[in-house]
């Protein structure tokens, strides 16, 4: 039979060792973790740099523009160059103008999305996966390409120099389309179900009982197409003739002079522009994580 004092001293014996197992083990642990959050936190800086130094260029005096060596600070804040852009810009129209772009482009994305993206996720037809396969492969299509098709499109229905003529070639997103697939996928086929028990019609189960439960979908698509459309630039120009009905991303184009560039002038103006994609950004993303994460999950 074991002495209980032997077995007493060899279990104290080898606890020490199982102590120190414990700390190396919490210590390479934290180190792994602080490594991560170091990495991250230079991926950060990585990516926000361009956007902290044109913050930087849009506070500096013309001096510190153009000084040698480039000074990555300003030597002293100054916001001059945001009351010149403000006054040589008319900034209120162009904003009224690209509000009602985005919100134009957002009604309709958000209800064609919805609208096509429920029947290919919950109705059963015939040729139901052909339609969407179609669908998803015109993604491969080129920009360029689209922008000459959209454009004879627009000519065409006589939608030029137009609000519309803006927003018509992309009210319809087949990125947007498939996130909402995927997230009405998400949704048990049971609830459609009692819906139909009821005696409620498709459109009132689509309407009162699946888009209730997309909302975190909607708030995705929402965001990223009020970034497409308040960042518009290029196609504006194409199809507007009148420089009047520009968005503001468009406007900004005025600060490029004919021989020269005013940096400052062109940093405080592009500021001032994504600002309002910041704003709706921070205020919404706890719903675009939860939209994403969704859609993955469906």
């Amino acid at each position: 039979m074991m002495n209980p004092n032997l077995s007493m001293k060899k279990k104290l014996s080898g606890q020490p060792g199982r102590m120190a197992g414990i700390r190396r083990s919490t210590l390479k642990r934290i180190l792994i973790l602080a490594a991560g959050y170091i990495m991250l936190l230079l991926l950060a800086l990585f990516m926000m740099g361009p956007f902290l130094w044109l913050l930087s260029v849009s506070l500096m005096p013309g001096t510190n523009v153009f000084s040698f060596p480039p000074a990555i600070f300003p030597t002293f804040i100054k916001f001059d160059n945001y009351v010149q852009v403000w006054s040589f810009i008319d900034f209120p129209k162009f904003i009224g103008n690209t509000l009602i772009i985005t919100g134009l482009g957002l009604v309709l994305n958000i209800v064609l999305s919805l609208s096509t993206a429920y029947p290919l996720a919950k109705m059963r037809f015939k040729g139901r996966s052909l339609v969407f396969t179609i669908l998803v492969s015109t993604m491969i299509i080129p920009s360029s390409t689209a922008l000459v098709v959209h454009y004879l499109t627009i000519s065409w229905f006589n939608l030029l120099d137009s609000f519309v003529g803006i927003v018509l070639p992309s009210a319809v997103s087949v990125f947007n389309i498939f996130l909402m697939r995927q997230t009405f996928m998400g949704i048990p086929d049971d609830i459609r179900d009692s819906g139909k028990v009821d005696g409620a019609s498709e459109f009132r189960i689509w309407w009162q009982l699946m888009v209730p439960m997309v909302r975190p979908g909607i708030a995705v698509i929402a965001l990223l197409e009020f970034m497409s459309y308040w960042n518009s630039f290029l196609w504006p120009i194409v199809v507007l003739n009148d420089p009047a009905k520009y968005p503001l991303a468009s406007a900004l184009t005025y600060l490029n002079g004919q021989f020269s560039y005013n940096f400052g002038w062109i940093a405080a103006g592009t500021i001032l522009s994504v600002l309002p994609i910041i704003i709706v950004f921070l205020l919404t993303q706890r719903y675009y994580m939860e939209g994403i994460s969704g859609a993955v999950k469906g």
